[in-house]
C-alpha cells in the first residue's frame, strides 16, 4: 500500500469535475482528485474562503493537504469559485461535499444538500453530469435529489444522474485515506454511472463495492455507527476495570490478538466525538424511528458516551474533595489529535462541565492556540500559549485530547509547576509510573488507582 507522499498514479481519462462544498471532505476530494489528473473547480459559497483558497491557504489540519491545493493551482487542474453557473456548466461529474449537520430530533439536516442541488439544476442548462453524492446524508437523500432535479429538469423522459459514493476519511489523516482507500463505494441505479465514479478513482487501488443508492448509503452509516460502538463497549469495560483494579489496557492486549476483534477503535478514553461518529449514531437512529424499528443498541452507545464525560468530572472531584475554586489545567480541546475540528468535542464537553462545578480552566491545545477562533469567544480568556503555561498554577491536569507533543512531554517541570499534583489522563497517553515518580496522582481511564494495584499485588 502506498504511503503518501510518494509516487502518485494518474488516471488515463481525465474528467471535469465540480465539488460543491470546500470542508474537510469536499477540499480533500477536490485536491485529490486534481492530483489524479482531473480538472477540477471547487465551490463555496463564502467568498472569504474562496479567496483564501485560491492563494493555497487552508485552516484545515491535513498532512499533506496544503502541498496538494498548492501542486493543483500551480497546474491550473484546480480552481476555486463562488460561481455554480462556473464551475458547473461543463462539468461531467459535480460532487456534492456539502454539511449534512445533526437537528434537534437527531435527524441529518439535508437543507446544504437541496440548496446546492436547486442551485445545480439552475445552472444545468440541458447538460446530463452525473451528480456525486460525498456527504455523509441518510438512506432515501440520492432519491430525494433526483426528484429534486427532475422537477427542474426540461427533459422528464430521463432520470437525473445520481451515484452515492460516502467518504471513509479520518480528520486528520483523510489524504492519506484518500490515496490509499481499503474500499471504494459507488451505488447508483445506473451501473455505467457507478463504474464511470469508479473509474475517476483510477489506480488507486482499494477493494471496489457497486451497489444500489441505498445500500451504499446504509454502508456509510452502519460503518461510523460500529465504531463508534467499538469506543463506547472498550469505555464501558474501561469503568468496569477501575471498580474491580483490573487494567484495560493488559485486557486489551488480551482480546485483541484475536483476529475476529483486533485493536482498531479499541482506545479507553473520554468517549468519541468530531463531526461524524455523533450525528450519524444519532442520524441512523432517527431513521428506524422513522420506519418504526427500535435500535436500543445505538442508544446505549450514546449513553455510554455521554456517560465517559460525566466520568471524567466525577473522578476529579472525588479526588479534589470539590471542583469549587479548583484551578484545572487542560491540555486538548478538539475532539481529537491532528485536527482543527472543535465540534463536538469530548474535551470541550468536559471543560463546560468543570466550569459549570465552578472550577477556573487553563487550557492549551496546538491548534487552537493558532487559530483561537475555534472555540466560542467567551472560552478564549482561558487559553494558554504552551502546555506548561496551562498547567502553572492548577490542583489538576488533565489530558483530554491525544496529541503527540503531550505524550512526549517533559513531566518533572509540570509537576514543579502545578500547586497540586492530580493529573487525569483521559486519553491514557502518559506511563503511569513515569508520572508516578514525578510525584504525581494518576488517574487513567480504566486503569487502576496506586493504592488498589498495591493491595491487589501485596495478597
Amino acid at each position: 500500500m502506498r504511503t503518501f507522499p510518494g509516487p502518485m498514479p494518474t488516471v488515463t481519462q481525465p474528467a471535469r469535475v465540480a465539488v460543491i462544498g470546500c470542508g474537510h471532505v469536499g477540499l480533500v476530494v477536490a485536491a485529490g482528485l486534481a492530483t489524479l489528473g482531473h480538472d477540477v473547480v471547487g465551490v463555496d459559497r463564502s467568498e472569504h474562503l474562496v479567496d483564501e483558497l485560491g492563494r493555497g491557504e487552508t485552516r484545515i489540519q491535513e498532512r499533506g493537504l496544503p502541498e496538494l491545493m498548492r501542486d493543483g493551482l500551480e497546474s491550473r487542474r484546480l480552481r476555486f469559485t463562488t460561481s455554480y453557473e462556473r464551475a458547473v456548466l461543463d462539468a461531467e461529474f459535480i460532487f456534492l461535499a456539502v454539511d449534512t449537520p445533526q437537528t434537534l430530533a437527531g435527524a441529518a439536516d439535508l437543507r446544504n444538500i437541496r440548496a446546492a442541488t436547486n442551485s445545480i439544476a439552475a445552472t444545468l442548462n440541458g447538460a446530463w453530469p452525473v451528480i456525486v453524492i460525498k456527504s455523509t446524508s441518510p438512506i432515501g437523500t440520492g432519491e430525494t435529489i433526483e426528484g429534486i432535479l427532475s422537477e427542474a429538469l426540461s427533459d422528464r423522459q430521463r432520470l437525473p444522474r445520481i451515484v452515492s459514493n460516502p467518504e471513509f476519511l479520518r480528520q486528520g489523516r483523510a489524504v492519506d485515506d484518500f490515496f490509499n482507500p481499503d474500499r471504494i463505494v459507488v451505488g447508483s441505479r445506473s451501473e455505467a454511472d457507478a463504474l464511470a465514479v469508479a473509474g475517476l478513482y483510477e489506480g488507486l487501488g482499494g477493494e471496489m463495492i457497486v451497489t444500489d443508492l441505498r445500500t451504499a448509503e446504509m454502508i456509510k452509516y452502519v460503518a461510523n455507527s460500529f465504531l463508534a460502538t467499538r469506543v463506547s463497549f472498550i469505555n464501558e469495560v474501561a469503568r468496569l476495570c477501575e471498580a474491580i483494579g483490573v487494567e484495560v489496557d493488559q485486557v486489551v492486549s488480551g482480546i485483541a490478538v484475536d483476529p475476529r476483534i483486533g485493536s482498531h477503535f479499541f482506545q479507553a478514553g473520554i468517549g468519541y466525538g468530531g463531526s461524524c461518529l455523533p450525528k450519524d449514531v444519532a442520524a441512523l437512529r432517527y431513521i428506524g424511528e422513522t420506519f418504526g424499528v427500535a435500535t436500543p443498541f445505538l442508544s446505549a452507545v450514546q449513553e455510554v458516551n455521554r456517560i465517559q464525560r460525566t466520568s471524567a468530572v466525577r473522578r476529579l472531584r472525588a479526588r479534589l474533595g470539590t471542583l469549587e475554586s479548583k484551578v484545572i489545567g487542560v491540555w486538548g480541546l478538539t475532539f481529537k489529535g491532528g485536527t482543527e475540528d472543535t465540534r463536538e468535542s469530548p474535551a470541550m464537553d468536559v471543560v463546560a462541565l468543570l466550569q459549570n462545578e465552578g472550577a477556573t480552566v487553563r487550557a492549551y491545545d496546538p491548534a487552537v492556540v493558532g487559530d483561537p477562533t475555534l472555540v466560542p469567544e467567551r472560552l478564549r480568556s482561558m487559553l494558554w500559549s504552551t502546555p506548561l503555561a496551562a498547567a502553572t498554577g492548577a490542583d489538576a491536569l488533565a489530558i483530554l485530547t491525544d496529541w503527540a507533543e503531550f505524550r512526549d512531554a517533559p513531566l518533572e517541570p509540570v509537576r514543579e509547576a502545578m500547586r497540586g499534583n492530580v493529573l487525569f489522563d483521559g486519553r491514557n497517553m502518559v506511563s503511569r509510573l513515569d508520572a508516578e515518580s514525578m510525584g504525581f496522582a494518576y488517574l487513567g481511564v480504566g486503569r487502576t488507582a496506586t493504592l488498589l494495584r498495591r493491595r491487589v499485588g501485596d495478597r
